[in-house]
């Protein structure tokens, strides 16, 4: 029996916006502290707060669009927040001063959650559903080049063009490029079953069903831990690798963790979809927590480059395989909240770690602040099993 397609037009189109919207994202989540600072003479913190005030965008643009999908459907969502994202990134030229910059910052930031929570529920409407975790896998590829990719070009372009403009105007230019492909892409129409049908007309007013999947959340919440866990490793490691002189090594921790990403997800996925996901996500936490404990002790620059693959091999085959499954426990006619609800969760741990962290840091030193994490991954293997991992066998039978 032949596999249902899942490279189509449509999957390569709408995996191409996400990855545009996140390299954009990441190029400015990287040079817009030292734009607040060069530019308004804002204070560190302050500059801090410029950067992430998006992300507390993206998380409220995240919490509507679920139901926002559910009323008006993914494409025309994915148009709203397109061309939200788009003006946004032209109000970039007309930040004249501080308040305009976070203001600007933080709508940007619910353009990219409502776009790309729009493009997750579409990938997930398109993919075969006895393909599902290869083809998560392979659509979260594109975040992972532009995770990359984006710092390094944004990197580069401050270096050879200073005064920062000259980002914001490529940046506009690939918001117009997410625009003009999105013309190109197709959406098969859900079939309203007479279930959904019913659920649509009782969900009138404010109930937290109708901006959380409630079937998602016990993956979801599994992942927020797991964030939480990794988001020292993505805010300090350039201050980490500069306090054990291994700059050189950490520039290049983030290219070899996305190219050991790249190289596993498409098995990683499959093998999701023909073994169930406990055979992945019990040996991927294990590897992440023998990654995070290496980074923490590093000495080298190659044992910190080995961490860097261990994470990636561990943590990042983890979040794909958790957003497939936050899908696949989910009824079609909700997956716009089932995608809605696991970023919610991941990017509230996150977001809300490197703050929190922060405050440990002078306490416990960077060491021994990431080998505490290790004690966190460890809590997460139990709550796994306990949330998902145990019921994962009769899932993958139904």
């Amino acid at each position: 029996m032949s596999k249902e397609k899942l490279w189509t037009k449509d999957f390569i189109i709408v995996s191409l916006i996400n990855f545009l919207i996140t390299l954009i994202f990441f190029m400015l989540m990287v040079t817009i502290a030292s734009f607040a600072k060069s530019e308004f003479n804002a204070s560190t913190s302050m500059a801090g707060l410029v950067s992430s005030i998006f992300i507390i965008g993206t998380l409220m643009g995240r919490l509507v669009t679920g139901r926002i999908i559910g009323d008006v459907g993914s494409k025309k969502t994915l148009l709203i927040g397109l061309i939200a994202f788009s003006a946004t990134t032209a109000l970039y030229f007309g930040a004249f001063n501080l308040p305009l910059l976070l203001a600007n910052r933080f709508l940007h930031g619910l353009s990219v959650g409502i776009a790309s929570t729009a493009t997750g529920t579409i990938i997930a409407q398109l993919i075969p559903p006895t393909r599902r975790g290869e083809g998560i896998g392979y659509y979260s590829m594109s975040a992972i080049m532009a995770t990359a990719i984006g710092p390094f070009v944004g990197i580069l372009l401050t270096q050879i063009f200073p005064d920062f403009y000259m980002i914001f105007l490529i940046n506009l230019g690939l918001s117009f490029i997410c625009l003009a492909t999105f013309l190109l892409v197709k959406v098969p129409q859900q079939v309203a079953t007479k279930s959904s049908q019913t659920e649509k007309a009782s969900n009138s007013g404010f109930k937290l069903s109708n901006f959380i999947e409630t079937k998602a959340v016990p993956i979801s919440f599994v992942a927020l831990i797991i964030g939480f866990s990794y988001s020292g490793v993505m805010s300090f490691l350039s201050f980490y690798s500069e306090s054990i002189n291994l700059v050189t090594a950490g520039s290049y921790f983030f290219l070899i963790y996305a190219i050991v990403i790249l190289l596993s997800r498409p098995f990683t996925g499959r093998l999701m979809d023909t073994k169930g996901a406990n055979i992945i996500v019990y040996p991927s936490l294990i590897i992440f927590a023998i990654g995070m404990t290496l980074f923490s002790q590093a000495s080298s620059g190659i044992i910190l480059l080995l961490a860097a693959a261990l994470i990636g091999l561990g943590y990042g085959n983890f979040n794909s395989i958790a957003q497939a499954l936050a899908i696949k426990v989910t009824p079609n006619h909700r997956l716009g909240l089932a995608t809605s609800t696991y970023f919610i969760f991941y990017d509230f741990g996150l977001g809300v770690g490197p703050y929190l962290l922060g405050f440990l840091v002078p306490v416990f030193g960077y060491r021994h602040l990431f080998l505490s994490m290790v004690i966190v991954i460890l809590i997460s293997i139990v709550l796994y099993y306990f949330l998902h991992g145990r019921k994962d066998k009769a899932l993958l039978q139904a």
